[in-house]
């Protein structure tokens, strides 16, 4: 999943192993991750990723998340969904804009396929949810990262199964 510096493949895995894909809500502090189930129907929030001062420390920092992500779940990351914060109008904005930084310096890293995917509202999705769990404001920032990547990767991973 992840490549060497050179370009070349770093065989991490046997290629039998099932896929799955990988949801990320790509912040300036965090990053949450969620990740499909093995049919890629169902998606879970897993965890969140701090984010480092340079943006290129933070894709190395993702990277080997990634690995450890594949190597506990017995699994090969087949695509890895990040979401893009796109105005309500459509338009990109400076998040937006980070966003795509961030993705073409993962591509560089991952031999995987890396999207964006339309994320408006999203995070207000999560913040709601957890609103209506009882949780505590607290409780709440640890979690909200990983479950909006959830909801992003779920909403990808609808449009798909439309598909079928």
């Amino acid at each position: 999943m992840i490549e060497e510096e050179k370009g070349h493949q770093t065989p991490k895995s046997a290629p039998s192993l099932p896929t799955r894909i990988l949801g990320i809500d790509y912040g300036l502090a965090r990053l949450g991750v969620a990740l499909s189930d093995e049919r890629k129907i169902i998606a879970s929030p897993l965890t969140t990723v701090q984010a480092e001062k340079r943006m290129v420390q933070t894709v190395t920092k993702l990277c080997r998340e990634i690995e450890q992500i594949e190597a506990q779940n017995r699994c090969n990351i087949q695509k890895i969904i990040i979401g893009i914060p796109l105005r309500m109008n459509g338009q990109v904005g400076m998040m937006a804009d980070e966003v795509k930084v961030f993705v073409e310096l993962l591509k560089k890293k991952v031999s995987c396929e890396v999207i964006t995917w339309d994320e408006r509202l999203s995070s207000l999705q999560a913040e709601r949810s957890l609103k209506e769990s009882q949780m505590t404001r607290k409780s709440r920032s640890k979690v909200v990262d990983k479950v909006t990547a959830a909801i992003i990767l779920q909403s990808y991973l609808d449009m798909g199964n439309l598909h079928r």
